[in-house]
């Protein structure tokens, strides 16, 4: 498992009380009254906070930072003041936000340990999800990816504690939330990390390792069909894609069983580690972030790893196919048919339309655990990002109730994803002359297209497809999630499945 590198302890008291090198304080913008800690400690300080405030340096604006040394004022050395813009348009992205805004300035001014004591009046009937966001925005503003850095390595250092001050009263619930918390943040941080590892470092063979430490948890269990067994069951589309690369393609399948008796949920991951085009090659351009083209599997490996630590009670089967997608002497070429797992042939148009081909045969392989239904999760479309830009996660299926669960899990978790339609007449678009499906049906529309292809591998399940091709891989910081692999929709997964356990539980 990755280094953890900010560890969260909660401690019962008061904040002035604390002895620690900063001490975070939480302002909403409008307030002029101090109270609770910050009254406290302005007190203890000689009016050093309301004098940050008479003055005028500091607003409270969303995610506004400032810090000041604490003289006269023992415990600490600092004291940074953060802000979360009006009460009245508070979020919990806005937490999530200025939490991870705040670390990262204490952690660029060297401080190792710091303290906050939160207010969990703050968003009404919220105290679960307040402590949740704040500690989701620590953990993960402070991820980065820097296991090949040599140079500078020394100037690296990271903030290492954040401790949350409680009262007696909430102490139970934010110990509890914290804990749960920091394992959710914990598994977006091994998604980014599988995400972010170079294709060489990064192979099909890598991620079935990878899976096979998720499987060493309770409950959880991992088999890896290599070429002779996908050969065998016929799985034709998954192995046209990977004849090009000398790497061996896997099908890795993790089980996850916490719940007592009923169907899995299953989660199928596209999991290309690295994705030239094949022989349809991608421009040079850009092709070094191809080695993303796993965040899809690495996300499913990530949601099974947090759904084992939460102990959900839910039962779960992931399926990631895993190979590369290069040109070669025996690669895929346009016009090629393949006859995929399900029996369906498919005339391959385009062999950088590879995703859809690898989850055709992962689709309808799971259907073998007769499941209650099925998510996909692949960074599968361009179009999708010209549709909707890259914060948003396109959401197409058959299944009404699961997209709206799906939606009330996004509004919680700030994931954002919106749907698209899946009318017949985009069915009309994949068939081929030759072969019963093309997997190119052009440029219009390509994001629902892609979808339409993969329902024809689904069977009778319900299902929903997600296109996370835009929020996977971020080219600038954004709050909570510094630039590059964002980890995005495992948080989103996460609530779906909590959400879902408690309903199964109430025997809805």
């Amino acid at each position: 498992d990755r280094e953890v590198y900010v560890k969260i302890t909660v401690q019962k008291g008061s904040l002035a009380d604390v002895k620690t090198q900063a001490i975070i304080l939480v302002f909403c913008e409008e307030e002029k009254t101090l109270s609770g800690p910050a009254a406290d400690i302005d007190q203890k300080s000689g009016g050093l906070i309301s004098d940050i405030i008479k003055r005028g340096d500091f607003e409270a604006k969303p995610s506004q930072v400032i810090a000041a040394y604490a003289m006269g004022f023992k415990p600490a050395e600092k004291i940074a003041l953060v802000g979360l813009g009006k009460r009245s348009e508070l979020n919990l992205e806005k937490i999530r936000r200025a939490f991870a805004k705040v670390i990262q300035e204490l952690r660029g001014w060297r401080v190792q340990k710091a303290a906050v004591s939160l207010d969990l009046s703050l968003l009404t009937g919220k105290k679960e999800k307040i402590v949740s966001a704040a500690v989701e925005g620590a953990v993960l503003g402070l991820y980065r990816y820097i296991p090949y850095k040599t140079v500078g390595r020394e100037e690296l250092q990271d903030l290492q504690e954040l401790t949350l001050v409680s009262g007696q009263k909430d102490y139970a619930l934010v110990r509890d939330e914290v804990q749960k918390a920091k394992i959710i943040a914990d598994a977006v941080c091994f998604a980014r990390d599988l995400v972010s590892a170079p294709a060489n470092e990064m192979t099909p063979s890598i991620l079935a390792a990878r899976a096979k430490d998720v499987a060493k948890r309770k409950n959880v269990s991992c088999i890896v069909l290599e070429k002779g067994k996908m050969k065998a069951l016929g799985m034709n589309a998954l192995l046209g894609v990977a004849a090009g690369s000398n790497q061996p393609p896997k099908l890795i399948v993790l089980e996850y069983r916490g719940g007592k008796k009923g169907a899995p949920i299953a989660l199928v991951g596209k999991g290309l580690t690295f994705d030239s085009g094949g022989i349809s090659i991608k421009p040079a351009e850009k092709m070094d972030e191809m080695k993303t083209d796993m965040a899809g599997g690495a996300a499913v490996l990530a949601v099974i790893r947090a759904a084992a630590d939460l102990k959900l009670p839910v039962n779960l089967v992931g399926v990631v196919p895993a190979t590369e997608n290069l040109p070669g002497g025996n690669a895929l070429k346009p016009g090629d048919v393949l006859r995929s797992h399900s029996g369906r042939t498919i005339e391959v148009l385009n062999t950088d339309a590879e995703g859809r081909l690898i989850l055709a045969d992962a689709l309808s392989y799971v259907g073998r655990y007769k499941p209650a239904a099925i998510i996909d999760i692949a960074t599968l479309t361009g179009a999708c990002i010209v549709a909707l830009g890259e914060e948003v996660a396109g959401m197409l299926g058959t299944d009404d109730p699961m997209k709206k669960d799906l939606r009330e899990a996004a509004d919680v978790t700030g994931e954002l994803i919106w749907e698209l339609p899946l009318w017949e007449h985009y069915h009309e678009l994949i068939k081929s002359d030759i072969a019963d499906y093309k997997n190119s049906a052009g440029r219009l529309g390509g994001a629902i297209t892609g979808a339409a292809f993969l329902s024809k591998f689904v069977g009778d399940y319900p299902w929903v497809h997600l296109d996370i091709a835009g929020p996977a891989w971020t080219t600038k910081d954004r709050g909570y999630i510094p630039r590059g692999a964002s980890g995005v929709p495992v948080r989103l997964l996460v609530e779906f499945l909590r959400q879902s356990s408690k309903r199964m539980q109430r025997g809805h």
